[in-house]
């Protein structure tokens, strides 16, 4: 399905953002487990649902304090579903606007044992995403583009963030590689009792070896890190004061399968399955991933 026009989706989320006041943005930028890439078609749709299942938390680390227990900001939600809906506006740009939610663990707590309880799964933010494709890649060869993204949490109190940072893939037969580099900026929020924002500055990446088995069916290798805090930016809160900054890191298998359920007039759908392990005692043991994929 082709579309003329789509500038309805700047007035949408312009409501979103606006609509939208900030949450706690603690803790490392983990983001979703989604490998970006740099195919851009005019007129082209795309709704997306990602989905991660963290399975063998790390341990929450809990201090007391004259005011009650606190626990540690290392983001480790149980689970994360996003909701996206992408738009090839040419053959070099693509945006997409989304919200997530998340089941997070709970803020307060009174004794250790509480600390490891989870909320129920909430609406946790808006995000917006451009691609800029500076090299097409043909099909065997080098493409490079770039990537911006901005998160605006729903609920009051936390902090905003910014993304960037290059795509860069290479083919060569059924074999494709991409690495994704970034950089984000925390921004705003709530200030500490100091007067100070944490706009600290994280380091992360998005990386995989595909080898395309057929035209419907692939397998890749996948891997997913962020190193809290470059360079030691911001102003650490009490909690990350007290319990030290976190750095998350997985490596897996995914599987893809991509068919047409109702003919090309029902789209192509694209089902993503697969399993990233944990590579350091700050991230979870296992993370199930399934992500489902419909192009019009």
């Amino acid at each position: 399905m082709r579309v003329r026009s789509m500038r309805w989706m700047m007035p949408c989320a312009a409501v979103l953002v606006l609509g939208g006041a900030g949450t706690a943005q603690a803790g490392p930028a983990v983001g979703q487990f989604e490998i970006k890439t740099l195919s851009a078609e005019p007129g082209e749709i795309e709704f997306q649902s990602q989905n991660a299942y963290a399975l063998g938390q790390p341990k929450r680390q809990t201090r007391a304090t004259p005011d009650g227990f606190v626990g540690d900001d290392n983001n480790l939600p149980r689970q994360m579903h996003a909701l996206e809906i992408e738009a090839g506006f040419s053959h070099f740009f693509k945006a997409r606007v989304g919200i997530e939610f998340e089941k997070e663990y709970i803020d307060d707590f009174d004794t250790p044992a509480q600390a490891g309880h989870f909320e129920e799964i909430k609406l946790d933010e808006f995000e917006v995403e451009g691609i800029v494709v500076l090299r097409r890649r043909p099909g065997d060869g080098f493409g490079f583009g770039l990537l911006f993204e901005y998160e605006h949490p729903f609920e009051s109190g936390g902090q905003r963030t910014a993304t960037a940072g290059p795509i860069f893939e290479w083919g060569q037969g059924p074999w494709v590689a991409s690495i994704n580099p970034r950089v984000t900026q925390f921004f705003g929020g709530d200030r500490d009792d100091d007067g100070n924002r944490d706009n600290k500055l994280d380091f992360g990446y998005a990386a995989s070896i595909q080898y395309n088995a057929s035209e419907r069916f692939s397998v890749a290798l996948e891997a997913y890190g962020v190193f809290e805090r470059v360079g030691g930016s911001g102003h650490q809160d009490d909690e990350a004061a007290l319990f030290g900054d976190f750095d998350q890191h997985r490596l897996g298998p995914i599987a893809y399968w991509s068919f047409e359920p109702g003919g090309e007039k029902a789209g192509e759908h694209k089902l993503g399955v697969g399993a990233l392990f944990g590579l350091n005692d700050t991230t979870p043991d296992t993370t199930l991933k399934l992500s489902y994929e419909i192009t019009f």
